[in-house]
């Protein structure tokens, strides 16, 4: 058996709870993670994320050659590579289709207020991105910047993009950033969305510190510490 074998079964779980959840239909999105040995596992190119088998999903070298595999790669293998790059601690990614979270960028409309204390102090913000065509080489160039000061970004027009330090953590994130964006939605069908204050803020960013969250020192870079986007 692979010593990659217990990776595998992780990212068929983690496929399926991303599918039961709705968080992807069909053959949208893709997981990947790094191995033990320096390479990297990927879902493969066509693939539903509610159906993956462990023999779906590709080894490929960090410059993204194929190792192993029956499969290609997933079309968005460049925006994983791209994230690994800029951010040696992360472990694992997660490229989902959330309904609000998604549809928030078809309306022009940002996740990066600070308005719920959980989501500023586990991510800060939760920006978006400039456009990129799908599978195109434009993905890795709008995201490079931003993702290295944060865990999660709204792609604009495609979905979410989730990092952490294991599957598990890069996918709870994936949950809490539809959470935050369907606890949005709600706040705006039932009136204003009133941000966070600058004081509140400086509390959670004092809390962030004390217990590790990573956001805790990107919290005021948004908004200036005043919660308005």
């Amino acid at each position: 058996m692979s010593t990659d074998w217990p990776l595998r079964r992780e990212i068929v779980e983690i496929g399926r709870r991303i599918h039961e959840r709705g968080f992807v239909a069909a053959t949208d999105g893709n997981i990947s993670c790094r191995t033990g040995g320096g390479h990297l596992l990927i879902t493969g190119s066509g693939t539903a994320l509610g159906e993956l088998k462990p023999e779906d999903i590709v080894e490929v070298a960090p410059d993204g050659r194929i190792v192993s595999g029956v499969r290609a790669p997933s079309s968005e293998m460049a925006l994983h590579l791209a994230v690994y790059r800029q951010r040696p601690d992360v472990q694992a990614v997660v490229h989902a289709h959330p309904p609000v979270a998604t549809g928030f960028s078809f309306a022009g409309e940002s996740l990066a207020q600070c308005v719920i204390p959980e989501v500023v102090l586990i991510f800060g913000t939760i920006p978006t991105t400039r456009y990129a065509t799908p599978s195109s080489e434009e993905g890795p160039q709008v995201i490079r910047e931003l993702i290295r000061d944060h865990d999660a970004l709204i792609l604009e027009r495609h979905g979410s993009l989730t990092v952490g330090k294991s599957l598990r953590d890069a996918y709870h994130k994936l949950e809490k950033v539809e959470h935050a964006a369907l606890v949005t939605l709600i706040a705006r069908l039932l009136g204003k969305v009133i941000p966070l204050s600058g004081d509140e803020l400086a509390r959670l960013a004092a809390i962030g510190q004390k217990y590790g969250y990573g956001a805790a020192k990107d919290i005021c870079k948004h908004c200036g510490g005043t919660g308005h986007s």
